[in-house]
């Protein structure tokens, strides 16, 4: 005849904690993650236009011309070069005047990748830093990064950070 199906009841889950341990787990991953941090460069930032600002006349031979062009090449004074020789073409230039009257001027094309860019203004920036840790330990006998407040003044006075941007170019 007719079986008569019984309906079994399913066992409820205990789901009390499950919160408590989501939240532990996603607590741990936040912690114990990484996030990208952006790139970016110390630069100041020119004067407001109110302020007056004081007009120096720099002689050409105390320039020098850094490009970029749309392929990643690297120029100075029209010379195509590299990296590792943009850092001592920088080092020579800057020690070698005697006046603080010097610019690095940079030029990039709108096509210039951002990774290049940057590669270019570290390697500008470690240059500078080469000629404080060289006059840090002539000077004073210890590294940039030991210097009193007073000795820091000094050395980045003789070697200020002068970087011109000149805006993007579009190569056709």
């Amino acid at each position: 005849m007719f079986l008569r199906r019984r309906h079994r009841e399913v066992p409820e889950l205990n789901t009390t904690s499950t919160a408590d341990i989501s939240f532990m787990l996603l607590v741990f991953f936040l912690v114990t993650s990484s996030m990208d941090t952006d790139k970016g460069l110390p630069r100041q930032l020119p004067p407001l236009d109110n302020e007056p600002q004081k007009e120096v006349d720099i002689s050409r031979s105390n320039v020098m011309q850094i490009r970029l062009d749309s392929r990643d090449s690297l120029w100075i004074d029209e010379q195509q070069v590299s990296m590792t020789t943009l850092r001592q073409q920088v080092v020579s230039f800057v020690a070698s005047r005697q006046t603080d009257h010097y610019v690095v001027g940079v030029q990039t094309d709108r096509k210039t990748s951002y990774e290049a860019y940057f590669q270019m203004q570290n390697t500008i920036v470690e240059a500078f830093h080469d000629l404080r840790e060289k006059m840090a330990r002539t000077r004073y006998g210890h590294s940039f990064s030991q210097c009193t407040e007073e000795e820091r003044n000094v050395i980045i006075s003789r070697y200020p950070l002068r970087v011109s941007e000149a805006q993007p170019t579009q190569e056709h």
